[in-house]
């Protein structure tokens, strides 16, 4: 067991310290004050200009309104959502836009006017009318095309799937602007001619617009063009489920910004020699997911997901901890394992909620000291080590730099939830860290920083443009991709393309995430190695990158770069996989010597302060191993943190599925003998109460009254 020293100083690590962060309104937040300024002036300019009556200030305010709504549709969405909440919405706009319209011509001057607009005035009234009636539709259109199941990678046309309507007739605003352009059109020609024809001849455009849009989205709703509705859809997904009986899954559950977390498993399950599957809660995740082969099934409602406890399905792995993990652990016939989308020496490494599952998977003995420290309730009977199948990509260390440049790869984690100042260097020693780097002309660096970086901390967000504006400024030129690398990417996009339109629904999705191609998974696992090996080889001599895409990936950086600096992340376990030196910074707070027995994974790295002095000499270590004095403690570290080498550990994770596996299904047979034991005597104790004499009470009852 550990000692209680390490415990402490365990603890003293993950503490967490909070401060309030001063927040300043930004660039945006002032661009949406302006934008929601100049359409409430407009309106306000065209009251009055209404009401005067004044042709030319009507027409220019009529003018800038719709153009600021376009605006607002194309650049400014947030404001929209203001408006929205200030039960200004769309149609409170166009209608008041289009009735001062009418004002104004009614305050032109002609006695007889009221009679003459009576009827454009009615024609106004039904097409507003027409629009609630097509929205109406589209409600009903759109409950018609949400499935209970959504999923790809598996042939879906027995739904009876079809193409979404068009975005038009499905967006309240756009539709509004675009169907009602011509009456305001019309109205604003009138007003500067004085002649009704046109207000009459826009009205009418605008309700034929209008009366097609509901007839299109009316015949949607006949039986025969329908998807086939919830219990079909339900009967169809158990019937998949029997057909192909899967054995393993990945469960993963979150927002669009954490995809990746389930992405770094698709490699190893599909590795398996099982039938994976992908569940998930969330509609929109089915297409982040990245290009893979493995069915994926989204399940967004608990009695949906209930199904999967009379299916074949044994494990489910889980990368990550959500709200909606608790659901499916209620299935009493299915073995759930904790595999994490990283380690590290962060809290978040060692949850309590990891206690829940029936096993941790690890990847080595460094892990399961870290979660008896943490003493959260994970025993460690439960805690199973199988390493880091993933990172069979990495190559191993070979030598010192082989050309005149070291390729550095600066990859800091965020901020993190808690506040705590030493989560990321990005804030406290991003800048200097950089400009270090860059300040050596045999360097070429690689900045990646992490997907969620200036969410929570608006300072990260700023620090992180600012490296990115000098990072661009050290590259004297910007040469154009090879002609080769784009050649790949073309191919690669093709290849892992969802097939879609930008306006489809899940419904249409389905249709076009159909079963995939035999040997695309092949095909793309070729040319994305193709493809990054043109990306390594395109840019100049020493240019620097910023690497902010899924594109080359985190295992590829590692391959061509000869030192990582991090922080205390997951990150590092990973590197230490190559071999190579890598370097922390510690913005902690904490001495150097705290830091190190705090945290563990920095036990073989160099710790560099705030203001990056240290990076000259690391430099050197890199340059000319002789001088590295923590090669022999990054081998035993990598030991401790990823396990042995052999067996590999794809296999580990093989052996340890295979064994939970068996786990699910003996689970499976004592259950099974339990009910069989049990249920006939229930049924006869059921029998006996139901033949019971009913002419009094039990004996030992209270009489009834």
């Amino acid at each position: 067991m550990p000692d209680p020293t390490s415990r402490r100083r365990f603890r003293a690590g993950i503490r967490r310290h909070r401060s309030p962060l001063p927040r300043l309104p930004g660039r945006t937040a002032c661009a949406k004050a302006l934008v929601a300024a100049v359409l409430a002036g407009a309106c306000a300019a065209q009251a009055v200009a209404a009401l005067a009556p004044h042709v030319p200030l009507l027409l220019a305010a009529t003018a800038l309104a719709l153009v600021v709504e376009g605006g607002l549709y194309r650049w400014q969405r947030g404001v929209l959502t203001v408006f929205a909440k200030a039960h200004a919405d769309i149609t409170v706009r166009h209608v008041l836009r289009d009735l001062l319209l009418v004002v104004g011509l009614l305050r032109l001057g002609e006695q007889d006017r009221e009679t003459r607009y009576a009827a454009i005035a009615a024609g106004l009234l039904a097409f507003y009318a027409l629009h609630c009636a097509i929205q109406a539709v589209s409600v009903l259109v759109r409950r018609t095309r949400t499935l209970p199941v959504v999923t790809r990678n598996i042939d879906a046309s027995a739904l009876r799937l079809s193409p979404a309507p068009p975005a038009l007739l499905r967006r309240p605003g756009h539709r509004l602007l675009v169907f009602g352009l011509p009456a305001t059109a019309g109205l604003a020609a009138t007003a500067a001619t004085g002649g009704t024809r046109w207000a009459a001849a826009g009205v009418a455009l605008s309700l034929a617009l209008a009366l097609a849009g509901l007839v299109a989205l009316s015949l949607r709703l006949l039986p025969g063009r329908r998807p086939a509705d919830e219990q079909e859809v339900l009967d169809w997904f158990d019937a998949w489920l029997a057909d192909y009986r899967p054995t393993v899954g990945l469960y993963f559950s979150g927002g669009v910004s954490s995809a990746y977390q389930a992405g770094m498993w698709l490699e190893p399950l599909a590795g398996l020699d099982a039938r994976p599957v992908i569940i998930l809660r969330e509609r929109f995740m089915v297409s982040k997911i990245a290009a893979t082969d493995i069915p994926i099934v989204c399940l967004p409602r608990v009695p949906t997901l209930m199904r999967l406890e009379h299916s074949t399905l044994q494990v489910l792995l889980h990368p990550s901890n959500s709200g909606k993990t608790s659901q499916v652990l209620r299935i009493p016939t299915i073995k759930h394992a904790f595999v994490n989308h990283g380690e590290s020496d962060k809290l978040s490494s060692c949850n309590p909620y990891a206690k829940a599952y029936d096993e941790v998977w690890v990847a080595g003995p460094a892990a399961r000291e870290r979660y008896a420290l943490a003493e959260v309730g994970v025993e460690d009977k439960d805690v199973v080590e199988i390493g880091r199948p993933q990172l069979d990509a990495v190559r191993p260390y070979a030598g010192p730099p082989a050309g005149r440049r070291t390729t550095v790869l600066y990859a800091p984690t965020w901020e993190g939830w808690d506040g705590n100042p030493g989560n990321t260097s990005v804030i406290a020693a991003g800048e200097n860290l950089v400009r270090a780097l860059l300040a050596d002309p045999g360097v070429r660096l690689l900045y990646k920083p992490h997907p969620l970086t200036g969410t929570v901390d608006p300072r990260a967000g700023a620090v992180d443009r600012r490296i990115r504006d000098l990072i661009e400024a050290a590259n004297r030129s910007r040469p154009a991709p090879s002609t080769e690398l784009a050649r790949l990417t073309a191919q690669l996009n093709r290849l892992t393309a969802d097939g879609f339109r930008p306006a489809a629904d899940q419904a249409e999705r389905m249709l076009a995430h159909s079963a995939p191609e035999p040997g695309r998974a092949e095909a793309v696992a070729r040319v994305t190695a193709a493809w990054e090996e043109a990306y390594w080889a395109s840019p100049a001599e020493g240019e620097h990158r910023v690497v902010d895409d899924a594109r080359p990936s985190l295992y590829s950086c590692f391959n061509v770069s000869d030192l990582l600096i991090s922080d205390v992340s997951s990150v590092i376990t990973d590197f230490l996989a190559s071999g190579k030196p890598y370097a922390v910074t510690n913005t902690s707070g904490l001495t150097e010597e705290a830091f190190r027995a705090a945290f563990p994974t920095v036990a073989a790295a160099t710790v560099l302060t705030p203001d990056a002095t240290g990076v000259p000499a690391l430099l050197e270590s890199v340059r000319h191993p002789e001088k590295d004095q923590l090669a022999d403690s990054r081998a035993a570290l990598k030991l401790r943190l990823l396990g042995p080498a052999e067996p590999p550990s794809q296999d580990r994770f093989a052996a340890a599925v295979r064994a939970l596996c068996a786990a699910a299904q003996g689970h499976r047979g004592r259950t099974a003998d339990r009910q069989e034991a049990e249920l006939p005597g229930q049924r006869r104790q059921y029998a006996a109460r139901v033949t019971a004499p009913t002419a009094g009470p039990p004996t030992g009852a209270a009489p009834r009254n």
